[in-house]
């Protein structure tokens, strides 16, 4: 796939083929592809990216109540619910819509609800993280608890303690509260480079939390927009190259393309191109093959809202870091 014709296409799923399938029936109107789909989903993270997708196609239609009016036992159906009023309540408040308070209180309600019906599921956890963002002024008192380390902020600790319990370093979970953190500091990300190194700091190889301080580290280049004469020096420093050879050797070596999320995969390739690990980065490409994501590569583009300009720059990359290939 080096040739010239080689064309990327962007989807939620990735490389994982029953999820694509299911997405698709989701998209025409049918649930039963999702209720087997996660009959047979046996573990808590790809649980989470799992749901977490679909929700976010189901978010638009009534589809999830559907399958709870035919299955009112199901306690998949009742996840289902509860993602999709989550997905709803942050939509509304990303807009700044009218009833994102009362949206909030009914996913508020539904995660707690979800949380006894299923005890051992990190999801209802994850969704209240996800809702701990529209409480912008930290009024909660769960959502100010002091931190378990220092130089880290208060915030929704507890809560992730609960999603850890269940699924230590879950995936969602952890970037979930990276977004909290963000949120409470629109200067500096001091707090959040805090973060990202305390969490990949304590977790064991393969754990997708050792990507997220490409994360930071790639917000920081998007806040320094306007200085790109010196922008390429933020990719190239010691701690940047650090940053990307750590989540390749203690992520990516372990981990499986067809399952891993798409944005991970598209953050590390960026990472090590940009710090001109070439070869390295062509594994990666490899693993990407043709589901690419447009971040973080829209952040290398003068209009960061057009596809168009980030497909040419994940292209470039990407034709750049195989070249050397015999």
């Amino acid at each position: 796939m080096a040739g010239s014709d080689f064309r990327p296409v962007y989807h939620p799923a990735g490389h994982d083929n029953e999820l694509r399938a299911a997405v698709q029936d989701l998209r025409t109107g049918r649930w039963v592809s999702m209720a087997h789909l996660l009959e047979q989903t046996d573990s808590w993270g790809l649980w989470t990216q799992r749901t977490q997708v679909l929700a976010a196609v189901a978010a638009g239609s009534d589809v999830v109540q559907a399958w709870r009016t035919e299955e009112p036992h199901s306690v998949a159906a009742t996840v289902m619910h509860t993602r999709v009023t989550v997905e709803r309540a942050v939509r509304a408040h990303r807009a700044g819509h009218p009833r994102t308070r009362e949206l909030w209180q009914e996913a508020w309600e539904a995660c707690r609800e979800t949380a006894g019906i299923s005890p051992a599921d990190p999801v209802p956890w994850v969704c209240l993280l996800a809702l701990a963002l529209l409480d912008e002024h930290r009024q909660m008192d769960e959502h100010r608890l002091p931190p378990p380390g220092p130089m880290l902020p208060p915030g929704p600790w507890g809560i992730l303690a609960e999603a850890d319990k269940r699924d230590p370093h879950n995936r969602e979970a952890y970037h979930r509260m990276l977004q909290f953190v963000y949120a409470g500091t629109p200067g500096p990300l001091s707090q959040a480079a805090n973060f990202v190194h305390w969490a990949a700091g304590s977790a064991p190889p393969g754990s997708a939390a050792h990507v997220l301080p490409l994360y930071v580290r790639v917000e920081g280049y998007r806040r320094e927009r306007g200085q790109e004469r010196a922008l390429d020096l933020h990719w190239v420093t010691q701690d940047a190259i650090r940053d990307a050879t750590n989540a390749l050797d203690a992520w990516f070596r372990f981990a499986d393309p067809q399952y891993s999320s798409p944005l991970d995969l598209n953050h590390l390739a960026h990472a090590l191109w940009a710090a001109l690990q070439f070869d390295e980065a062509a594994r990666v490409f490899d693993a990407i093959g043709r589901y690419w994501t447009t971040l973080p590569w829209a952040y290398r583009t003068r209009a960061p809202a057009d596809p168009a300009l980030a497909e040419e720059v994940f292209l470039q990359a990407r034709s750049r870091s195989l070249a050397g290939r015999n």
